[in-house]
């Protein structure tokens, strides 16, 4: 004799599976998790064109320093020579797109056979301000690159 086994049934009206207000609320709890994913990927991309804006900026201000210790005492106490095609406040265009993306101030100060050298550089919104006003106040117009060094003679 066989033995017939019985499985529950649900009760009618009551079927198996999600309701609309669970799926819903899957829904708008998912959809907030990559919504702050997003953010979190934009954040990081905008920080990662901050630090490579700021890691050129720093190569600009010592391929400037590194020029200025090749020249002799007089030319350096000279700096700039329009005859060697020098410039103390340089727009510069780093991917030659015709647009420049940083500003270089160089200050050379002499005192007997020492050269005191500043190299600023800042963003390209800040090509239209004066010198005078930048050398005042760098970190107030974002600078971003601010070198200092001594060179002997």
């Amino acid at each position: 004799m066989r033995r017939r086994i019985r499985t529950p049934r649900a009760p009618i009206g009551r079927q198996a599976g999600f309701t609309f207000i669970e799926a819903l609320l899957s829904i708008v709890l998912l959809g907030g998790a990559v919504i702050g994913l997003a953010q979190l990927f934009l954040l990081s991309v905008r920080n990662n064109q901050h630090g490579g804006e700021i890691s050129q900026a720093m190569y600009l201000g010592q391929q400037q320093i590194d020029y200025l210790r090749t020249l002799t005492g007089s030319e350096l106490g000279s700096f700039p020579s329009s005859a060697r095609g020098e410039s103390s406040d340089e727009a510069i265009d780093v991917n030659h797109d015709g647009l420049s993306e940083f500003r270089r101030l160089t200050q050379v100060t002499v005192s007997g056979t020492t050269y005191t050298v500043k190299v600023l550089v800042f963003p390209p919104r800040e090509i239209a301000t004066s010198a005078s006003v930048l050398y005042a106040d760098p970190a107030g117009h974002l600078v971003r690159a601010n070198m200092n060094t001594v060179i002997s003679r």
